[in-house]
């Protein structure tokens, strides 16, 4: 195995010679396939999943699934061959159903687990690209940087401040340094290896090139694979607590159907019929496809919710987020377009607009530490503009396509839009070091060589953190020393330009007389010369206003928390309509002076948090919790993990999020937007009332079932159903409605109700006596077709149960429509709005009908034949009980 190799005893060429690889362009992508088809994908093998043989034999495991098939076998020993084949053939066409319900949940859960995969960032071709990360093959070329979960074994090729978490491997708390200097001993332990990146451990700081050595089971991670056992399938709180239901529902189904086999034998009746009825009614009490159904409509839900760009990694977010009562959102890229562009530049002491084009001296100095000042990568090769012959002039369409953080990117694009070239801009200023950007500092600056070989610290950040460190300022291309009146002024356009909802940086630089060494830059951040301020506009996202104008009619209190500065903060959220104008503005300032307990009674008050550092989130997410409020938390960055982790549903950015962000959080956004989340919320309470919907369906179902044969032995007389059609009733209207309702389109109006409580029952809202009620109604009409058929028709004894036999399959038929919405009558919602429900009635008509006019089929099922009176009667007592109660 590749992985027995000792790689970080080699040196970079011999890793180029062993692994076939160039540093500047990585492997070919036919190199790359080839390879796949050699080692296979990076991935850990799981344990063995159910098969499609085993999933369809669990089936007939079931306790009363064995029971109905003893009962058959007993038919067919007593010589009732007709009885034996039939409840054979419902077996087998349960089992059906039920392993298709099964199949498409583990279908859509393996689905799911598809869409949370992480990426990885490849050099191929000399081109960088984001692939998926079992695509990885030894011999690729990644990037890593601070927040990224590590895809594969790889040796480092070159690293700038690089320390990685390895304690999922080494079982250190702290994290290590790494290097890419190759190592001169053997038999080195893993913790020792430190220019070596292993699989599952995290990049915590800095940035690296490295070659993947090893992938999937070759790893370090492979070869422990028990400590990446498959995650065990756990149930959701609403899974549990139906679980405890089923079980109760299945108690309370024996009691009740023991209790009608004994009265109705004390009454005269047959063993082996009552025997035959009470299994029969057994299996069609309990409702055994509850389990399936729930899982298959919580899976479905979610893909449905990935469409929308929501990717649920969770499922118990599906249910938290219907009762999300505060959603906390940053605001760069989720409540703004993400889109930003140089707008105003604070030059020479004055604001001016950016005009882009030409080759803009003025703005040409600021612009170049900005860009250089960033860790930005071409997607693609730079392209000369074809219409102008000024060497290095780039048009807006010949601007290479940029992979990095939006605002770099910004700068990187205005820099082009100056007529230079960032490719150019890297050969000529050589970056040295590097000390990244993180939210703590809130700055980032390299240390870069000149082409006079001169060595200076270029630095951008956060406005007033670089002018405190600044002890020149340059104007007109003269440095002379800054003075009170000058920060003051600085400071002042700090504010107009942040007052028109500019992000505001500032840029500075620091020269030195000698060349001094290399080591990290953030030591010589200071004695710095200020340059100017980049003013960039990041427009608020059309869509985020309707988003939040929807939280407010839902009972969600929106809160925009933003490292920008207050009053930009306060300009977007009065165009988002998320306070007022004048609204208060709480910034990290504030809030670190302010105790926990001050928080907690204030927190209700402020929706907008400026100048807030991802620690801070964590508390103000702890004081939300506190004052009773169902938390939704975005975050991207490694340090906003523990504000994730902590809120109720923690969701992360999708395209600027860190793998280790992605990794603790219940959702993430794949298009990084507030208006999605949203929508999250809105299918998420659409899955739970649907599951609502077909648990109030079935009991009402199954309880009519249950009355009507108790009503019919109460009264002594002759078995209303026969078994077999009991089981028939079963089959028709518990499978295909019930999941069709499981996949209803809720009413409009479910963003103007409020949040629900977590806590209530499932059946809250008075579905109880829905369910009592309605299951009454439909016993009584059951019965009232067979009395009518026997004494109002004269009718015989198989036409009398024929009747009631299809009255009981249509009222449930028609309750089903009534079961779509607890606040509006079925008349008052389309058809067409629910297809699905449609077409399973039409079939479960279809399957009622062939039972009695197909002769193959009432000969076993014992129907006969209805005249239009009869069929008058059977459809009176079906519907009228589902109208009775709507109009109530």
């Amino acid at each position: 195995m590749a992985i027995e190799r000792e790689y970080y005893l080699f040196n970079k060429e011999e890793l180029q010679d062993l692994l076939a690889f160039t540093e500047d362009k990585g492997l070919s992508k036919r190199e790359a396939v080839r390879r796949l088809y050699e080692y296979g994908r990076n991935i850990i093998r799981e344990s063995d999943k159910k098969g499609v043989f085993t999933i369809f034999i669990d089936q007939f495991r079931d306790f009363m699934i064995m029971i109905l098939m003893a009962a058959s076998c007993l038919s067919f020993v007593m010589g009732e061959f007709s009885d034996a084949v039939s409840i054979l053939a419902i077996i087998i066409l349960n089992g059906l159903m039920g392993f298709i319900q099964e199949y498409r949940a583990e279908k859509s859960l393996a689905a799911l687990k598809k869409l949370a995969s992480p990426n990885a960032r490849v050099i191929r071709d000399g081109l960088l690209e984001e692939v998926d990360a079992e695509e990885l093959v030894p011999g690729d070329l990644i990037i890593l940087e601070a927040g990224d979960r590590v895809p594969a074994d790889a040796r480092i090729i070159s690293t700038k401040g690089l320390q990685v978490d390895e304690s999922l491997l080494t079982g250190e708390s702290v994290t290590v340094e790494k290097t890419e200097r190759s190592i001169d001993r053997r038999g080195l332990v893993l913790a020792e290896q430190k220019n070596m990146l292993f699989m599952g451990t995290a990049i915590t700081r800095g940035k690296c090139r490295a070659v993947v050595v090893a992938t999937g089971m070759n790893t370090e991670m492979g070869r422990i694979a028990y400590l990446l056992e498959r995650e065990e399938n756990r149930l959701t709180p609403l899974q549990r607590r139906l679980k405890d239901l089923g079980r109760w529902l299945v108690s309370l189904s024996l009691i009740m159907t023991l209790l009608i086999v004994l009265i109705g034998i004390l009454k005269g009746q047959s063993i082996y019929n009552m025997f035959m009825a009470g299994v029969s009614l057994a299996v069609a009490a309990i409702p055994e496809g509850l389990p399936a159904i729930v899982t298959l409509v919580l899976a479905v839900g979610v893909q449905k919710m990935s469409r929308n760009n929501a990717i649920v990694r969770k499922l118990q977010a599906v249910e938290t987020l219907g009762c999300s009562t505060v959603i906390c959102s940053d605001k760069t890229g989720t409540l703004t377009e993400n889109q930003m562009s140089v707008k105003k530049l604070y030059i020479n002491r004055r604001i001016m607009a950016f005009e882009p084009g030409g080759k803009n001296i003025v703005f040409e100095k600021i612009l170049r530490i900005a860009a250089l000042c960033s860790n930005v990568e071409l997607r693609k090769e730079e392209r000369r503009s074809p219409f102008r012959k000024v060497k290095g002039f780039f048009s807006s369409n010949s601007i290479p396509e940029l992979m990095g953080d939006p605002t770099e990117t910004t700068l990187v694009k205005a820099y082009y839009e100056t007529g230079h070239s960032y490719t150019d801009l890297k050969k000529q200023y050589q970056v040295i070091a590097e000390e990244g950007f993180d939210s703590e500092r809130k700055r980032m600056s390299v240390l870069v060589e000149t082409p006079g070989k001169r060595r200076e610290l270029w630095i951008k950040g956060a406005v007033e953190l670089i002018l405190e460190r600044c002890k020149y300022i340059e104007n007109e291309g003269i440095r002379v020393p800054v003075t009170n009146k000058d920060k003051a002024d600085i400071l002042k356009a700090n504010e107009i330009m942040a007052g028109e909802a500019l992000r505001v940086l500032a840029v500075a630089y620091r020269p030195f007389r000698t060349n001094i060494r290399a080591e990290s830059p953030g030591r010589f951040e200071n004695e710095l010369v200020f340059v100017g301020l980049v003013g960039m506009i990041d427009p608020p996202r059309v869509e985020a206003c309707q988003a939040v104008a929807s939280c407010y009619r839902a009972g969600i209190r929106p809160v925009m928390i933003t490292g920008d500065h207050s009053i930009t903060a306060a300009v977007i959220a009065e165009e988002l309509g998320i306070i007022p104008a004048g609204g208060k503005v709480m910034t990290g300032d504030e809030l670190k002076k302010m105790a926990d307990q001050e928080l907690k009674e204030k927190v209700d008050e402020i929706q907008v948090y400026a100048r807030i550092a991802p620690e801070e989130k964590l508390r103000i997410v702890r004081a939300l919790r506190e004052k009773g409020e169902i938390v939704a938390m975005t975050g991207d960055g490694v340090n906003d993990a523990p504000a994730l982790k902590e809120a109720d549903i923690g969701i992360a950015m999708g395209k600027k999020g860190t793998d280790v962000s992605k990794e603790v959080s219940a959702l993430i956004l794949a298009d990084d937007n507030f208006a999605t989340i949203v929508k999250a919320v809105e299918e998420g309470r659409k899955i739970y009332n649907n599951i609502r919907k077909f648990i109030k369906y079935l009991l009402a179902c199954n309880i009519g079932e249950l009355l009507s044969i108790f009503i019919g032995i109460v009264m002594g007389l002759p078995l209303p159903l026969l078994p077999i059609q009991i089981l028939w009733v079963n089959l028709v209207t518990d499978g295909l409605p019930a999941l069709a309702l499981g996949l209803d389109n809720d009413s409009d109006d479910v963003m103007k109700r409020p949040p629900r409580d977590p806590e209530e029952s499932i059946f809250s809202h008075g579905m109880t006596g829905h369910i009592i009620s309605e299951g009454i109604l439909i016993g009584i009409s059951t019965m009232a077709a067979f009395l009518l058929a026997i004494y109002r028709y004269g009718a015989d004894l198989d036409t009398a149960r024929t009747m009631a036999f299809s009255t009981l399959v249509f009222s449930q038929l028609f309750f089903v429509f009534s079961c779509r919405s607890e606040e509006h009558s079925f008349w008052e919602i389309p058809l067409y709005t629910n297809m699905y429900l449609i077409g399973a009635v039409f079939i479960s008509t279809v399957m009622q009908l062939a039972v009695i006019y197909l002769p193959f089929f009432s000969k076993y099922f014992q129907t006969q034949l209805l005249n239009s009176g009869q069929w008058s009667v059977v459809f009176l007592l079906s519907c009228w009980s589902t109208i009775a109660v709507d109009l109530i």
